[in-house]
């Protein structure tokens, strides 16, 4: 196998709108869910949802982010 090819069963790494993140922390934020739970219910790892989480909160106090969510 070439290094250029790809493996079949490897998966493609999903991206996400700036508004889907900050949709997704504010249930966090806004509606009371839990990390694990509003995680499970977007189909995402919790450790993406708990950056954006984490993001949206700087945002919020006037921090200006440093990096893309």
């Amino acid at each position: 196998m070439l290094a250029r090819e790809r493996c079949p069963m490897t998966k493609q790494r999903r991206s996400f709108t700036p508004e889907f993140k900050r949709e997704a922390a504010s249930l966090v934020l806004d509606q009371g869910y839990s990390h694990i739970e509003a995680a499970r219910s977007l189909g995402l790892v919790e450790s993406a949802l708990r950056r954006w989480v984490n993001q949206l909160q700087e945002e919020r106090n006037g921090v200006t982010p440093t990096s893309k969510a």
